[in-house]
Order: C-alpha cells, then structure tokens, then sequence
C-alpha cells in the first residue's frame, strides 16, 4: 500500500474545521511547502556571512565550523526530543510553535554583536528546524490535494537541500552589493518566519491527536520493524551525500579563500549553493523513478562527484569543483528523494513522525560531526590536507551504500516490492 492510499483526505478535515480555519486545501499545501523551505533558506543565510564575522571579530577558522555545526547538533537535539511529538499532539501546534522559536533566532542574527551571539542563534534556529522537520514531512504527504499528492513527498525531500543552497547564494549576492547584508538578509527572513506562522495558524490540522504526547518526549529513535532493512541500508547513502552538503555549506567560503585566494561573497555563495541547489532540482526530476533505482543513481553521483571535487580542489581549479559539487548535489538529490521513497511506505501514519526524525537524525549527524572533526583538522594539518581526507572517506561510505543498494535491487527483482 502507498503513502497516497493510508493518508486520510486532507478535505475531510478541513470541512469540520473550515469554521475557525480560512485556506483552502491548496492555499495551506503551497503555503505550508513555502514555509518549510524557508526554515532551510534562513539555515543556509549564515554560510557567507561567516567569513565577514570572522574578519570583523577575529576568532579563528575552527569556530566557523562550530559555528555553523551548532545548528545541526541542535536541530539533532530536538528531532530526538519532539521529533515524533506532532503523531500525538497534530502537526499544526508542532509547526506553529517551531517557526516562532525559528522568528526568535532571526532577531538575534539581525543584533549579534559578537560570535557567542551568533552560536546562540544557530542553537536557536537548530531546535526550531528539529522540532518542524519530521512534522512538515510528514504534514505535506497529508495536506497535498489529490491532484499535488506526489508534490507531498518530492517537497519533503527536495526543500531542504533547495533550501540550503538558495539562502546562502542569496546572502553571497548581499554581501557582495550591500553594506549591512546581516540585517537586510536576517530582516527579511523575520517577516518572511512571521507570514509562515499565519500560513500554518489557518491550516487545518491533518493528524488525529493520540495519548502519550509526554512519553514521546523521550529522547528515542523510531524505525517500525518493516521500515528497518531500507532504513539500514540507507545509512551510507545518507552520510556520503551529506557529508559534503556539510563541506561546501561549513568549508566552502574557507576553500574559496584557502585554495583558490578569492575574497568574494557572491563566490562564496554560489559555490555553496551549487550543491544543495542541483539536489533539489534532481530530487524533483527523478521523482517518478523507482525508489530503487533513484537512489542507485543518486549515490552513484555522490561518489563520481566527490572524486571530481577532490581533483579540483589538488589541482587549483575551482569551475572542476563547481562540477564536481554539480554532480555530487544531483546525486545527493536523487539518492535522499529515493530513500524516503523506499521507507516511507513501510510506516503507518502514525508512525510517521518518529520515522521521519530518524532519517534526519541520520542526515544531520552526517552533516555536523564530520564538519566539526574537519574543522579542528584544518587547524592541525591544513586546509587541503584535511580537505582531501574529507573527500576520501565520503567516497569510500558513497561505495559502501552503493554496493548495499545494488545487493537490495536484486533481491528486488526476485521479490518486487513497492515504492
């Protein structure tokens, strides 16, 4: 059975609920994908603007790593507390409390005076983006009209790459033509948060409230029984392909300046968002292929690209890198988009949020630990040493979840299963 087939309709429950809820089925499924890109477009902001801080108040280059893994370790923290809370308490006070914590932490990047501040801020959006990840997953599948039903899940796994990649070029774009890109980018990102609160305020909720909201607190990671062997298996595809959305993300305005001597914000942030931008775009153009068969190609693409970023990078030709973070950030796409296509249909609705919360705490442990680890190499070994190991072990997990893919897709055509 698919996802589209157990969800329950989202018009039935807007009907008993359109007295007190004023948007229509397809206004509150646009505006619900809107606002949970935007929690990935205001996370991928700071990225560029990391440099100038460092310029400005002098810490050394490890705290840009901590400074930008502080968000993934706090959005980890949440997804293992509130992670499968919305399954009880219904997405929409889930989503509307996490975008104001997320409104929070924009005023206090728009103030920061210092790099405690702007750490402090990261925690914030962190666990505003952990405690919303899993609940606006699992709420578009639910939300989406009939006619947008597989939009549900491509947004879900396209937007937060998309996301990523496109709040960091256009924070490169205001620090290369502006003289206050901190305020102007974190200001509009305030008001931006403030318009996705009213969106989800007037949505109407899609999950039915069920016991056990205080149990659902402990810290725990839910994978049902059906879902474990798909899940296992991704694992290596998930930490390749975010291990180095984490490099370009947490690294890349360091490597623009380290390797390639360049000074510039709109560098800074289009090499940052060249990854995460064509893995948004793959996840949606392979999103009517087989799960399997996307997630195959995708990692296939994280591997190949990988190489061609390493090659770049030893060589000193950053448009090499720029393709390689091209190919990588397809495959990345393509790979994250199949895997939920592959697990998602194992879970019942119910189980839905803690499942999801375990797939991102996979993601994000991946996108955080390694960068912290790589940041602390560059003070010890340098830049590109650190950089080129980096790259080696993403290859070697990117061969790892390859190989286990291809052992599933023949145990496939002996035993077709759904996707």
């Amino acid at each position: 059975m698919t996802i589209a087939a157990r969800t329950t309709p989202y018009q039935a429950r807007h009907t008993a609920s359109a007295a007190r809820r004023a948007l229509s089925p397809t206004a509150a499924f646009i505006g619900a994908a809107l606002a949970y890109a935007s929690l990935y477009l205001a996370a991928g902001a700071p990225t560029p603007l990391l440099v100038l801080f460092q310029r400005e108040w002098g810490f050394p280059p490890s705290m840009l790593t901590v400074a930008f893994a502080a968000y993934a370790f706090a959005l980890l923290a949440a997804l293992l507390v509130a992670g499968s809370l919305s399954d009880h308490v219904g997405r929409r006070p889930v989503l509307v409390g996490a975008l104001l914590v997320e409104l929070v932490s924009m005023v206090m990047f728009v103030f920061a005076p210092n790099l405690g501040w702007v750490i402090a801020a990261r925690v914030v959006q962190g666990l505003a983006t952990g405690a919303a990840s899993s609940a606006f997953t699992a709420a578009l599948l639910e939300l989406a009209p009939p006619r947008f039903r597989r939009w549900g899940g491509l947004i879900g796994s396209a937007a937060p790459a998309g996301g990523l990649g496109l709040g960091a070029l256009l924070t490169g774009a205001a620090v290369q033509f502006t003289h206050s890109a901190n305020v102007i980018v974190f200001s509009t990102l305030t008001v931006i948060m403030a318009l996705g609160t009213v969106v989800l305020y007037l949505t109407a909720e899609t999950s039915a409230r069920r016991p056990g909201a205080l149990g659902s607190l402990v810290p725990r990671v839910t994978v049902p029984h059906p879902a474990r062997r798909e899940f296992t298996a991704a694992v290596p595809v998930h930490l390749s392909a975010w291990m180095m959305a984490g490099l370009f993300m947490g690294l890349g305005p360091t490597i623009v300046r380290g390797v390639f001597h360049l000074d510039s914000g709109l560098v800074n942030g289009a090499t940052a968002f060249l990854a995460p931008g064509a893995a948004a775009v793959a996840g949606v153009l392979t999103g009517r292929l087989h799960g399997r068969r996307a997630t195959l190609l995708g990692t296939t693409g994280v591997l190949v690209g990988t190489l061609i970023v390493a090659a770049g990078i030893a060589g000193g030709l950053l448009p090499v890198v720029w393709l390689g973070a091209a190919v990588s950030g397809s495959g990345f796409g393509a790979a994250f988009g199949g895997a939920l296509r592959l697990i998602g249909p194992h879970a019942q609705p119910h189980q839905r949020g803690g499942l999801f919360a375990a797939v991102f705490l996979v993601a994000y442990l991946s996108f955080g630990l390694p960068l912290i680890v790589a940041g602390q190499g560059v003070t010890s070994l340098g830049l590109l040493p650190t950089v080129l190991t980096y790259s080696g072990i993403a290859v070697l997990v990117a061969a790892a979840g390859l190989l286990t893919q291809l052992r599933l897709g023949r145990r496939d055509a002996r035993v077709p299963v759904a996707a």
